[in-house]
């Protein structure tokens, strides 16, 4: 087997997602060399269907360091949500409660931003990789190995490793479980997404609470909407028609007065509900950022955002540690970074918990739930409290 062909690089990365390449944007602007890699191609990425609300921060992370301002041109700002429930729907006004907003912008769209400005910068990415190492990550000059995209064995030598490679990371299974602190939720539930082509039901998206259970309307474009219902997390989506899926929601949604548009559904899908935090987020000479270091359930759409003010924050860290050769530095990262992870942790379980119906929940327990729901929409200290944990705190709220 003939020697790997070596690159030197300042701060390696492995996985090209949005968290990925915004740290590597972000160095870049820092005057840090990085190599990204992932074993995805980049249309792979890019045919990768999510969703997306980002908070106010995000927005200006992608704006402000000249990313991309297509999300202020192309996005939806939405000013604030609607819950419904009890029969009734009630508007959280995000803009009077936190003078914030969110914006709709799916995940896909700012991967491709992403993807088109590190391009545009010469910066070195390496998509469509396989059989992804890493090595000496306790070391002073770890190392990532890879077979490229044209079959040619490949070695990036860097001084600081960068894990961001999503849920199932390879990366964090490197590191010793005696080194490692993982706490782990699995919920009882899921939900059935579908991608159809129908105009918005909503200006803004509805959180939807009944006794057949939960229901989120969402949107992606002018013509194409997405849309979520409870289910068993091992559902059989070949089981479910398009006519028994506009049943289920609009009996859900029904319930409290609304009503669907429908059109052809071109994508299902069921999505596991799992909470897991790895603490600390460093090990050695490597560092998790993003789902290889946390994931929250959807319900309070933080999973993106957590991910980008995780690499604003390591890009911070990386640029300190380099200039003064100090390991020490790294340290900060856990734990500016660890605040919000569990901030984010506490306000996605509270909304999941308050608006999904439990197995066996009875009729006390749907009570309960309306009357939670009642409690946070008629108090503006309660609608204050969401409004400010789903548009975000801002960097100075949290540690550092």
């Amino acid at each position: 087997m003939s020697a790997p062909r070596i690159t030197t690089t300042q701060v390696g990365i492995v996985g090209g997602g949005p968290a990925g390449l915004m740290l590597s944007h972000l160095l870049a602007r820092r005057g840090i060399d990085s190599v990204v890699v992932d074993h995805r191609s980049r249309l792979e990425i890019e045919r990768t269907v999510r969703a997306g609300i980002l908070e106010a921060d995000s927005v200006r992370l992608l704006a402000d360091t000249g990313v991309s301002d297509r999300v202020l041109r192309e996005g939806h700002q939405h000013h604030g949500t609607y819950f419904a429930f009890g029969g009734e729907v009630h508007h959280i006004d995000f803009e009077e409660l936190a003078r914030a907003s969110v914006w709709l912008y799916p995940q896909t769209e700012v991967f491709i931003d992403l993807a088109d400005a590190r391009a545009a910068a010469g910066a070195d990415v390496r998509f469509g990789v396989s059989g992804t190492t890493v090595h000496d990550i306790t070391g002073d000059r770890p190392s990532i190995r890879f077979t490229d995209s044209e079959g040619t064995a490949q070695e990036v030598r860097c001084r600081y490793l960068v894990g961001a490679d999503g849920s199932h990371s390879m990366c964090r299974h490197e590191i010793p479980a005696s080194d490692l602190r993982q706490y782990r939720k699995e919920y009882p539930f899921g939900w059935f997404g579908i991608l159809c082509e129908a105009p918005r039901s909503a200006p803004e998206l509805i959180y939807n609470h009944s006794e057949r259970g939960f229901a989120l309307i969402s949107q992606r474009t002018e013509t194409m909407q997405r849309m979520y219902f409870q289910c068993d997390p091992d559902e059989d989506v070949d089981a479910w028609s398009d006519d028994r899926i506009w049943a289920e929601l609009q009996a859900r949604v029904g319930a409290n007065g609304c009503d669907l548009n429908e059109g052809p559904i071109v994508d299902k899908t069921v999505l596991r509900f799992r909470s897991n935090v790895v603490e600390p987020m460093r090990y050695g000479s490597m560092l998790l950022a993003g789902d290889a270091a946390h994931t929250v359930p959807p319900t309070g759409a933080k999973g993106l955002n957590l991910a980008l003010a995780d690499v604003r924050v390591l890009a911070e860290v990386l640029d300190r540690a380099l200039t003064k050769s100090d390991d020490d530095l790294l340290e900060e990262y856990s734990e500016r970074a660890l605040d919000r992870v569990w901030r984010s942790q506490h306000f996605s379980y509270w909304m999941t918990s308050m608006l999904h119906r439990p197995p066996q929940a009875d009729e006390f327990d749907l009570r309960r739930q309306v009357a939670e729901l009642s409690a946070v929409v008629r108090s503006t200290a309660g609608s204050t409290y969401l409004a400010e944990s789903y548009t975000g705190w801002p960097s100075s709220d949290c540690l550092g």
